[in-house]
């Protein structure tokens, strides 16, 4: 058993800011609203709060414990029928019932699937797509929003060689849990972000040039593009990020952090794009499951680039959890690209009114992947804006709008 338990008024307030502030954007949920948790079953005392926290709020919490421990054995015993199973009239009429769904990332064994094919965790994740596709359609309408956290794990402390109680230490600061009132910490946070935004989406901007001595991108913004911030999606989120037009991306670029993806580790990945495709991929640790990755449906393609300030963020260490690794500080913040699908919330201006052909004609990348990859090595981000002229936007570790 951990010899370090978070106290109950800690996962009162973490269960207050997911329900009462990530939720509908930043406003928390509404009274009567349907509320998803997958929860895994280590979590459980989490669990507990959220359903109390979303009764108290007037919801309707329908809580579904995720059991630990059971995917080595599935994806070892699954046929390939079984690999592909999509229940599609329970998943959807799931998706029509909930109005917001919290996740809580939960990994007792950050290595289990290790010695699973690839090819397996990949067809069985693409065969679930539709689900994926149903809730964004839904979140595009403004009828669903989402949150995601993390309940830190011995085995993931040990991973960063951290103390169970130091990495719970540092998803408490991060998600402003030792504040009287963190939601009010996090709402300054947004406050901030709403500035820089400001800032950048009135800027006409071409291309994006990324550059420092393990990268050289360029990337093309494209058209009707908007720069977003996390919004109460991730807990913790201090990052700003954009979808760009994928066929614009050029060079390469490599990645200090360590990517914990579907229970492999990998490390020291480096990318190669030409006219938007991967052409060379290689990591040091892991190659084999990242190669299987790209060659999923569109997943050798930009979804997302993302660039997080240092003065936003208050955390100090690798989490080996992509959730909190993508919003690391440092005197260097960070920057992270994402392989596969892209955000559609990016988009300026009705996106309701597009089509399939629409998102494809825009350069907006669809993909059953995303996978965020990061980077806290020193760069420089210039953008080109539409007259022609060059402008620094971020500079070590900051914006400089």
């Amino acid at each position: 058993m951990p010899d370090y338990q978070p106290s109950l008024k800690i996962l009162q307030k973490y269960a207050h800011v997911l329900v009462n502030y990530a939720l509908n954007s930043g406003a928390g949920v509404k009274k009567g609203e349907v509320v998803q948790c997958l929860v895994p079953d280590i979590a459980k005392p989490l669990a507990l709060e959220l359903q109390n926290t979303l009764l108290k709020a007037g919801a309707q919490p329908i809580i579904r414990l995720i059991p630990t421990g059971f995917s080595k054995d599935f994806f070892t015993l699954a046929s390939q029928s079984q690999l592909k199973f999509f229940p599609e009239k329970y998943l959807k009429s799931r998706v029509d019932l909930i109005d917001h769904n919290i996740a809580i990332i939960a990994d007792p064994d950050p290595e289990e699937l290790k010695t699973v094919d690839p090819h397996k965790i990949i067809l069985n994740r693409d065969s679930q797509k539709p689900y994926k596709d149903w809730l964004n359609a839904k979140e595009v309408k403004g009828k669903f929003t989402w949150t995601v956290a993390l309940w830190g794990t011995q085995a993931k402390a040990k991973l960063v060689g951290l103390s169970y109680q130091a990495y719970w230490n540092q998803i408490i600061k991060a998600c402003f849990l030792d504040q009287p009132e963190p939601i009010k910490s996090w709402k300054k946070v947004s406050s901030l972000q709403t500035s820089i935004l400001t800032q950048l989406n009135s800027l006409p901007i071409q291309l994006i040039k990324v550059k420092g001595k393990d990268v050289d991108l360029t990337i093309t913004l494209g058209k009707n593009r908007r720069w977003q911030s996390g919004s109460g999606r991730n807990i913790p989120s201090f990052e700003i990020f954009t979808s760009p037009d994928w066929r614009g991306t050029n060079g390469f670029i490599n990645f200090n952090q360590s990517l914990y993806r579907y229970g492999h580790i990998l490390k020291n990945i480096s990318l190669k794009f030409k006219n938007g495709l991967v052409v060379s991929a290689h990591a040091k640790q892991g190659n084999q499951f990242l190669q299987e990755m790209i060659k999923s449906t569109n997943a050798n393609k930009i979804g997302e680039f993302s660039l997080t300030d240092n003065r936003f963020s208050r955390l100090t260490h690798p989490m080996a959890e992509t959730l909190f690794d993508e919003n690391i500080g440092g005197p260097f913040g960070n920057s992270h690209i994402a392989l596969g699908s892209a955000y559609k919330d990016c988009y300026q201006g009705n996106s309701q009114t597009l089509s399939v052909k629409d998102w494809q004609n825009l350069g907006f990348n669809d993909s059953a992947e995303h996978t965020d990859i990061i980077t806290t090595t020193d760069r420089t981000v210039t953008v080109t804006l539409k007259s022609g002229k060059q402008k620094i936007i971020y500079q070590k570790g900051r914006f400089t709008l």
